[in-house]
């Protein structure tokens, strides 16, 4: 009996290991509209996003899911975070592109997915 419970604990444990990552933080009640509203509130995010500035403990986590949708494409990212992120480049892609330009430089250089954006919201502010 004892072999059956060892392999049932390593199965579970397995199982446990396996699972994907729990997705939420508390970049999830950063409001997002409110910031891109204000640019004196949106400044310090996007110095942040380019390491030109102190990051807030938000600041650092905004900054991560640009990262992240910058080079991978946000797989990891909750709902709202991608819907979040994507209201942030289209506002950047379309009122402060020189901060687009900067932040695809230094995160997506050879512009694997900046494009996907740039096609989707170009244009759309």
């Amino acid at each position: 009996m004892r072999p059956i419970v060892a392999m049932f604990l390593l199965a579970i444990i397995g199982l446990a290991a396996a699972a994907p990552a729990e997705k939420t933080d508390d970049s999830d009640e950063v409001n997002v509209d409110e910031i891109l509203a204000n640019r004196r509130l949106l400044l310090p995010y996007i110095k942040c996003a380019l390491e030109q500035g102190k990051c807030s403990s938000s600041g650092k986590k905004v900054k991560d899911h640009i990262k992240k949708s910058l080079q991978n494409d946000c797989e990891t990212c909750t709902e709202k975070q991608k819907k979040d992120t994507n209201a942030v480049f289209k506002h950047l892609i379309n009122k402060e592109n020189d901060y687009w330009n900067q932040l695809i430089a230094k995160y997506d250089p050879q512009r694997q997915y900046a494009p996907k954006h740039e096609k989707l919201y170009l244009g759309k502010a």
